[in-house]
C-alpha cells in the first residue's frame, strides 16, 4: 500500500511540473500571431508526406484516394524553455488548437475537405521546435490519360500550400532527414504500407514548385508537390475482358467453315458475336472517363474487331448471293470462271477447279459446248457398253476414209424416208430428241449452278485467310503499342534522379 501511495505521489508531482511548464509557456501566448520577431521576417515550414495506403484511383471520376501522414515542422521561439529550470522536461504535447499552425491544406482536393482527418497533438521541443504529424485521407484530382488503357500509367499529384500565408511570410520547404539531406520523395514505411492490387508505384518524387505567373505576395506562388507515378497491373482486364473478347471474336472466323449456301447460319454467328462485342464496349465505357481527347487502347481493339465482324458479315452476304445464282438470273462470263475457278485456286495452292459437266470451246468460229474430261469418260463408258468391239476397232479407219460422213448422209436419208412412210416413228424419234435435249439443258443448268457454288467457295477461302491475317496482325499490333508504353526511367524530363529513398 505504501508503494502504491508513493507512486501516485510521484505521478501527481510530475503532472504538476508539466502543468507548471505549460502554464508559464502559454501565459502570454497568442496562437493567432505568426511566431517571428519582426513582421518582415520569414519563417521556414518543413513538409514531409508518408504514404500508408493507396486506396483507389477512380478513372471515371478522375479521383485519387490516399491514406497519408503529413509531417509539418516549424520553429516557435515563444515556446522555448530551459529544461534545467523545469525538472529536465524536454518534450511536451499540447492540443493543436492551442498553438499557431501554418495552415497547410491540400490544394487539389475534390471533396471540399481541405483539412486532416484527425487533429493530433503537437510535440514541442525545449528549443521551440514544433512537430505535428496528423493522419489524413485525401481525395485529390488526378487527370487520367486513357490512351493506353489498360496498359497505362498515371501521374497523380498532391499539391500542398498555405491557405492564408504568402511566400513572404511562410517559406514552404521539403523536410530533412537525420543527415540533413532533403527528402525529395514520398516516404513509405514498409511495415505500415498496404500494397494496392491494381496499381504499382514506380516513382514518387517530391519538389517545390514556384509559379512564375504570380508574385510572392500571392498564395498561389509556392506549392509543395508530391507526385505518385503509378502503373496499372493489367492482369484483371486481360483475364476478364481482353481474353474473352478475343475468343468470342475469333468465333466469327470459324463461320467460314460452314457451307457457302448456309448464309443464314453464318449471319447468325456474326451478329451474335457483334452483340457480344457491343456488351464489352459498354463495360469499357462505364470504366473510363467520358472524354473526347483520346480513345482507350482496348476501345480501339473492340472497334477493330467489330469492324472485322461487320466486314465478315458483309462478305457472307456477298458469298450467299454468288452461291444461290442460277442461269435464269445471271450469266457467267468466261472471265469470271477463269478468275475464280483457275487463277484463285492456283493462288491458294490448289488444283484448278473445272466444271464437271461442260466447258466451252471454239469450233469452226462458233462457241459450242463440249463435254469435259469427266463427261467424256462417262460417255466413253456408255459407248463401250453399247457398241460391239468390232465396230470400235474400225471407227478410226472409217473416219480416215470418210465413211462417217457417208453413213451420216445415209442416216439422214433413211430418217426422211421413215418420216414419210411412218409418221409415228418420226414422232417417237422427235420425242427422244426432245428428251435428250432437255436432259442436256438440265445438265448445263446444273453445271452452271455448281460453278456459282464453287465461285462462292473460292471467295470464302480467300476471305477466310484475309480475315485470319487481319485479325492476328490487328490484335498483335494494337496490344504491342500498349506493351511498349512503359513508365520512363526518370520521373521528370531532363533529370537523372529517381527521387526515391535509399
Amino acid at each position: 500500500l505504501s508503494q502504491t501511495l508513493n507512486l501516485k505521489i510521484v505521478q501527481c508531482w510530475a503532472c504538476n511540473e508539466e502543468s507548471e511548464l505549460i502554464r508559464d509557456l502559454f501565459k502570454d501566448y497568442n496562437k493567432n500571431i505568426r511566431p517571428v520577431v519582426h513582421p518582415e521576417d520569414k519563417m521556414d515550414v518543413q513538409i514531409k508526406l508518408t504514404l500508408t495506403n493507396l486506396i483507389s484511383l477512380n478513372e471515371k471520376e478522375e479521383t485519387l484516394t490516399t491514406n497519408v501522414w503529413i509531417e509539418i515542422q516549424w520553429s516557435d521561439y515563444r515556446l522555448a524553455w530551459n529544461s534545467s529550470e523545469y525538472y529536465g522536461i524536454n518534450v511536451i504535447r499540447v492540443p493543436c488548437n492551442t498553438v499557431w499552425l501554418p495552415d497547410i491544406v491540400l490544394e487539389n482536393n475534390i471533396d471540399g475537405k481541405f483539412d486532416v482527418a484527425y487533429y493530433a497533438n503537437v510535440l514541442i521541443d525545449n528549443t521551440g521546435w514544433m512537430y505535428w504529424l496528423p493522419p489524413a485521407i485525401y481525395r485529390s484530382t488526378c487527370a487520367i490519360e486513357i490512351t493506353y488503357f489498360p496498359f497505362d500509367y498515371q501521374n497523380c499529384t498532391l499539391a500542398f500550400r498555405s491557405q492564408t500565408y504568402s511566400a513572404n511570410e511562410v517559406d514552404l520547404i521539403l523536410a530533412f532527414d537525420e543527415t540533413e539531406k532533403t527528402i525529395e520523395w514520398v516516404d513509405i514505411d514498409p511495415e505500415a504500407f498496404t500494397e494496392n492490387g491494381e496499381w504499382a508505384i514506380v516513382h514518387r518524387p517530391a519538389r517545390k514548385m514556384i509559379n512564375k505567373r504570380y508574385t510572392p505576395d500571392d498564395l498561389e506562388y509556392q506549392e509543395i508537390i508530391f507526385n505518385l507515378i503509378i502503373q496499372r497491373k493489367p492482369l484483371f482486364y486481360i483475364i476478364n475482358i481482353i481474353l474473352p473478347c478475343s475468343l468470342i471474336s475469333s468465333l466469327v472466323v470459324l463461320a467460314y467453315f460452314l457451307p457457302a449456301q448456309a448464309g443464314g447460319q453464318k449471319l447468325t454467328v456474326s451478329i451474335s458475336v457483334l452483340l457480344a462485342q457491343t456488351v464489352f464496349l459498354f463495360l469499357i465505357a462505364q470504366k473510363v472517363p467520358e472524354t473526347s481527347l483520346s480513345v482507350p487502347l482496348i476501345g480501339k481493339y473492340l472497334i477493330f474487331v467489330m469492324c472485322v465482324t461487320t466486314l465478315i458479315a458483309t462478305n457472307q452476304i456477298v458469298v450467299l448471293n454468288f452461291s444461290l445464282r442460277s442461269p435464269s438470273t445471271h450469266t457467267m462470263s468466261h472471265t469470271i470462271k477463269h478468275l475464280f475457278l483457275e487463277m484463285v485456286p492456283r493462288f491458294l495452292g490448289m488444283s484448278p477447279l473445272v466444271d464437271d459437266s461442260e466447258v466451252t470451246t471454239e469450233v469452226n468460229g462458233m462457241r459450242e459446248r463440249r463435254r469435259s474430261s469427266f463427261g467424256l469418260m462417262q460417255r466413253a463408258e456408255e459407248y463401250v457398253m453399247k457398241q460391239p468391239r468390232s465396230e470400235m476397232m474400225f471407227d478410226k479407219q472409217r473416219e480416215r476414209h470418210g465413211l462417217t460422213r457417208s453413213i451420216g448422209r445415209i442416216t439422214a436419208n433413211l430418217y426422211k424416208s421413215l418420216a414419210q412412210a411412218a409418221p409415228e416413228i418420226k414422232q417417237c424419234v422427235d420425242a427422244c430428241n426432245f428428251i435428250a435435249e432437255s436432259t442436256r439443258q438440265q445438265n448445263n443448268i446444273g453445271s452452271e449452278i455448281e460453278s456459282w457454288v464453287l465461285i462462292g467457295k473460292m471467295i470464302d477461302k480467300v476471305c477466310f485467310w484475309a480475315a485470319i491475317l487481319l485479325f492476328i496482325i490487328g490484335t498483335v499490333g494494337i496490344f504491342l503499342t500498349g506493351h511498349f508504353n512503359q513508365v520512363p526511367e526518370f520521373p521528370f524530363p531532363g533529370q537523372n534522379k529517381k527521387f526515391i529513398s535509399s
